[in-house]
This record gives C-alpha cells, sequence and structure tokens, in this order.
C-alpha cells in the first residue's frame, strides 16, 4: 500500500492517496466504481483499481468503527504496517477470543458435540 498521502494512486490521471481519501470520508461513495468521479481516478490503464478498492473498504471500515464499540470489531491495521509477529500475535489474540466465546455457548455439562 502507498505510505505518503501525497503519493500519486492513480498515475495516468495523477490522483494522490490524500485526494482520494478525502473524497471518499466527504462523498460517501456507495461503491468503490464511484471514486471515478474524484480526477477519473481508475478510469485509465486500471493498474489503480484494486488500490481504490482497498482504500473504499478502509474507509468504510473507519466508519463502523466510529459508530461501534472497539470489542465488537476486529483489529483493522493497514497493512503495510503489520509485521509478520503483529500479525501472528493478533490472530492468536483472536483465536483466544473465538474459543473463549465458542466455549460460553456450550451448556454445562455438555461435551459441545453431538451425541
Amino acid at each position: 500500500m502507498i505510505v505518503d498521502w501525497d503519493d500519486e494512486v492513480c498515475l495516468c490521471f495523477h490522483v494522490s492517496k490524500r485526494k482520494i481519501a478525502n473524497w471518499i470520508r466527504i462523498e460517501r461513495p456507495q461503491r468503490a466504481p464511484q471514486i471515478a468521479d474524484c480526477g477519473g481516478a481508475g478510469t485509465g490503464c486500471g493498474w489503480c483499481r484494486p488500490m481504490l478498492e482497498t482504500l473504499f473498504r478502509q474507509a468504510a471500515l473507519d466508519r463502523e468503527s466510529q459508530h461501534s464499540t472497539p470489542e465488537h470489531l476486529p483489529d483493522q491495521i493497514i497493512p503495510e504496517e503489520l509485521s509478520a509477529t503483529d500479525y501472528a500475535t493478533q490472530r492468536q489474540s483472536y483465536l483466544a477470543r473465538k474459543k473463549t466465546a465458542d466455549n460460553s455457548k456450550i451448556s454445562p455439562g455438555s461435551t459441545g458435540q453431538d451425541s
């Protein structure tokens, strides 16, 4: 993922990550292809479309997190900021929380398996 906010995401039309992120924040598109209204991003060669999808999804997660409590959301970190060690640690934490939640669904005296 492009790290610097002023780096161009769409090389055909010279549209920066900052411009796209601000456009998404203000216009709140319902689908990623609507980002084409931001300086034509994604309408040239198509190379930037996966990046536009990523920025769109990240913005949607950011909006969702503003309306939810942290314990209801998965740990969301932009991929370039996530080391392999951090990823493994977060995965272990997730699996532990999931196992705890699954165990709490099993009634007392039950093995959790159908007979």
